[in-house]
């Protein structure tokens, strides 16, 4: 199949740029990327591309749509990010990259990485999404961003009051897409994805593929090269740094079953507890507290500042327990934590 970046078309008010920005180019993990691209990933430790960057990348750069199914910590954000931040133009004005994701967390993480990855082309990213004052982020959309990376919702928000153009889109990403349908985001993705240009690239990353995302696919993506890191005997499996252990205890034990697990954890460990409900949270939350342990809940039914310093000293590690419901389930890269 013929690139899209190689048919000779090119991208909206991008003509000025080619002829002023440097050409240099550089090779990383035998891929060859705009020099200021591979400073950048080098400075942030990527010294080899992992296997999910080393089967996607050389597609998504040649301007396949691709379909990947891998699991969480496995490279994936800079699998999309490193050529998102490769094409786009730093000097134009005009959005050129979408990356959609199911969560504030992930949005915010997502917009760190891509901004560390284009900080030497000088790429603009800005993240949007709900919980904060939508002035702030307007505010951001007007300087002109390259990329911008939000959940569907407030995406749709901003298209709706018309201060977010996606007439200039070149790369869309749904990235966790599974969790974005778990969630409810369905109508939203689709109506996002009908508003960017029909001949923009599309990549789709996602654990699993059930029959909505296969349609989704048909719909959207272009003859997409299907990437699977996911066993089919085995189904989703955990990075080879993960030990896996089942305790099988009566409901009402599991009280009594979670404290002896942690009385025997070392001090120093940084630990993530998951509960289904956002009620569930608060009540092991609390009793934890109540035990001794110094901890805290997060969820959706709190405020985005609270979520944001709860998020901001687990990450530094000054907070050493998270009780939290899925939306720390998916994308989160914190590696520092020890016990899932």
């Amino acid at each position: 199949m013929k690139s899209r970046r190689s048919d000779g078309v090119t991208p909206p008010d991008a003509h000025s740029k080619l002829s002023i920005e440097p050409r240099e180019l550089a090779l990383w993990g035998g891929l060859e990327l705009k020099e200021s691209i591979v400073n950048s990933i080098l400075n942030m430790g990527y010294e080899h591309p992992s296997d999910i960057q080393k089967a996607s990348m050389p597609w998504v750069l040649e301007g396949r749509d691709v379909v990947a199914q891998a699991v969480t910590g496995s490279g994936k954000t800079a699998a999309f990010g490193i050529p998102m931040c490769n094409f786009v133009d730093p000097r134009s004005r005009q959005v050129q990259g979408l990356v959609l994701v199911p969560t504030r967390e992930l949005a915010q993480q997502v917009q760190r990485e891509l901004s560390l990855i284009g900080r030497d082309r000088g790429v603009g990213v800005v993240a949007v999404y709900g919980g904060e004052p939508i002035a702030r982020q307007i505010k951001l959309l007007e300087q002109g961003m390259a990329i911008v990376v939000g959940t569907p919702g407030r995406v749709k928000d901003h298209m709706n009051r018309r201060t977010l153009d996606l007439g200039y889109v070149e790369m869309a990403v749904l990235d966790e897409a599974d969790e974005m349908l778990d969630i409810g985001f369905a109508d939203d993705m689709e109506y996002i994805l009908k508003s960017t240009p029909s001949a923009r690239q599309t990549a789709l990353f996602s654990a699993t593929i059930p029959n909505f995302i296969r349609g989704l696919i048909r719909r959207y993506l272009d003859n997409p090269r299907w990437i699977q890191l996911v066993s089919d005997t085995k189904g989703l499996e955990t990075v080879d740094e993960v030990d896996q252990i089942f305790y099988d205890v009566a409901s009402q034990d599991k009280a009594d079953g979670i404290l002896e697990i942690l009385d025997d954890l070392d001090g120093g460990s940084q630990i993530l507890i998951f509960r289904k409900m956002q009620i569930g949270v608060d009540r092991l939350s609390k009793g934890l507290a109540g035990e001794g342990f110094a901890v805290k809940g997060i969820h959706g039914g709190m405020s985005q500042s609270e979520r944001n310093r709860v998020m901001a000293a687990f990450r530094d590690g000054s907070l050493k327990m998270l009780v939290a419901t899925n939306l720390a389930a998916r994308g989160l890269d914190i590696p520092t934590i020890s016990h899932v």
